[in-house]
């Protein structure tokens, strides 16, 4: 209509898209050749058929910067999602945790032991840590280790002292932490040391229920 009113009113394009409530741009568009559509759509599935991980924008990219087409990004993303050529996004997958094993109930004492480790700070902002070894059927504190660093021989060393007074277990509850994982641990003991699934409070019961104890009178 804006165009027929330019054309045989001799009415201006301002007033024409004045009347109309249309914009300029809308009036001076010219669509553009579908031949044109076309050679995009053949690039793009071109493109994405070579490298397929490429993404829009590596395409787009390579179609401006190295093959010197100046095709309007918008207009080539239009025809790049009709073709459908968006890359699949993978969901992510699940990760199968294993079953924790049910906590066990000791039946005397040195059936099983717990041992977990507390973190806190000085004043001065220094960490230092505990290592709580406990009875699993009496829930006794065996041992209580601290320092700065409590690495692997630290951790036997402190074990090999509580069962000079105290005897062997037949198994000590621990998480997976780099301290218990250390195979000299097994060599050193010579028991069955069974590690969590994964670390989890109610694993380690009497453990945990030291470091709450512990925990008000741990600062210093």
């Amino acid at each position: 209509m804006a165009q027929k009113a330019v054309s045989q009113k001799q009415v201006s394009i301002r007033l024409a898209c004045w009347m109309f409530s249309i914009s300029e741009t809308c009036y001076r568009y010219r669509a553009k050749l579908s031949s044109e559509n076309a050679e995009i759509a053949d690039w793009l599935i071109r493109l994405t058929h070579n490298q397929r991980n490429w993404g829009f924008g590596l395409c787009f990219l390579h179609l401006r910067n190295v093959k010197g087409f100046g095709w309007n990004h918008k207009r080539v993303y239009r025809i790049y999602r009709e073709l459908e050529l968006n890359l699949r996004i993978k969901p992510k997958k699940r990760l199968v945790r294993e079953k924790p094993e049910p906590l066990a109930v000791p039946e005397t004492i040195n059936d099983s032991w717990s041992m977990d480790f507390m973190h806190d700070q000085l004043n001065d902002g220094r960490s230092y840590r505990l290592l709580n070894v406990i009875d699993d059927f009496n829930r006794e504190g065996l041992g209580i280790e601290v320092d700065f660093s409590l690495p692997a021989e630290r951790v036997i060393r402190s074990l090999d002292q509580i069962i000079e007074w105290r005897g062997k277990p037949r198994s000590i509850r621990c998480d997976n932490g780099p301290e218990y994982i250390n195979q000299w641990q097994v060599v050193s003991l010579g028991r069955t040391t069974r590690h969590q699934a994964g670390v989890y409070p109610a694993g380690q019961a009497a453990a945990e229920c030291l470091y709450r104890t512990l925990q008000p009178h741990g600062s210093l």
